[in-house]
């Protein structure tokens, strides 16, 4: 690490922090000059992870980390009071917590983050907002590893090659920024074929909806995320899908599945057992987000045998 650790925290700040003297009276934002004053204090940007950050409630918290095999946090922030402490892991490289359609990295570190987190038996419900401010009086720091980590290197204290560390949290951390991106983006493709709408008009809703199923949470993320991840959303899809494209896209994939009913409708013959290819390519819709209506028409099959293949 090319920086002490506390001032690589106040570097990685955002320019315009949310921040509390007292968790009773809620959160507010200021500039980083008056919100580095308070007792806690948001210390990851709206739109990118620097920290992967944890609350142990349980007196000695700094310390035992070491007893369950986790690795050395950079940053204990402990309070005196109770031995409760917020435990900090500087990444080397940040997470977007909005991707830009790319998944695959936002889905590493929240299997990284899960399985640190039930290591260390962190509390599940911490909304990963804000943490003990160390700059703040109050709090007793300690700094463990100097160096930065990557998640990698985490992952290879974690032994995530397990299958059960691979699990992916809907409602906690970077999960819930996983959760949010898929439930959205798949809605999405549905969406967007009502009327194919201007940007605009088209960015309001993907807001709108991923704000709602945000709600869903038990601890919601910020709204700057949440803009971040419609505003991915909407500009992908509004680029890749229109309605020249998607018919043309109709036409490349399943016309074919059509011609051969029909033609085999045309020769007569009994009912016959449904191909599997077919079956698959029904499946392969369903999870673009298709509606099982228009699969139906489409497919000529009922709606009925979409969803018992498709349950």
């Amino acid at each position: 690490m090319t920086k002490p650790p506390l001032d690589l925290f106040n570097d990685r700040l955002p320019n315009k922090p949310y921040f509390s003297d007292d968790l009773h009276f809620g959160v507010r934002i200021a500039g980083k000059e008056r919100a580095i004053l308070a007792k806690y204090i948001q210390f990851n940007q709206p739109h990118a992870m620097f920290w992967l950050g944890f609350d142990v409630d349980r007196t000695g918290a700094a310390i035992d980390w070491s007893d369950r095999n986790a690795p050395a946090p950079t940053l204990t922030i402990t309070n005196p009071e109770n031995g409760h402490a917020h435990l900090l892991y500087a990444l080397e490289t940040p997470v977007r917590t909005a991707p830009d359609g790319k998944m695959k990295p936002l889905r590493y570190a929240a299997a990284v983050e899960n399985a640190l987190r039930k290591k260390l038996e962190a509390d599940e419900g911490y909304s990963g907002l804000i943490c003990k401010n160390p700059n703040h009086g109050h709090w007793k720091i300690a700094v463990w590893q100097p160096e930065l980590y990557t998640l990698d290197w985490l992952a290879d204290s974690l032994d995530l090659s397990a299958a059960n560390d691979k699990e992916i949290v809907a409602d906690y951390g970077l999960g819930r920024n996983c959760t949010l991106f898929d439930k959205t983006r798949k809605w999405a493709y549905r969406a967007i074929r009502q009327g194919w709408p201007e940007y605009e008009q088209w960015l309001q809703a993907c807001y709108e909806r991923a704000s709602a199923y945000n709600l869903q949470f038990p601890s919601p993320l910020d709204e700057n995320e949440v803009n971040g991840i419609a505003k991915s959303i909407a500009k992908w899809t509004h680029s890749n899908f229109d309605e020249a494209s998607f018919k043309k896209y109709v036409e490349d994939t399943h016309s074919s599945y059509i011609q051969s009913l029909r033609g085999k409708k045309s020769r007569g013959g009994g009912r016959k057992k449904m191909p599997e290819d077919k079956i698959l390519a029904i499946k392969e819709m369903v999870s673009e987000g298709m509606s099982y209506r228009e699969i139906s028409k489409l497919e000529n099959v009922s709606i009925g045998f979409i969803s018992k293949h498709c349950k």
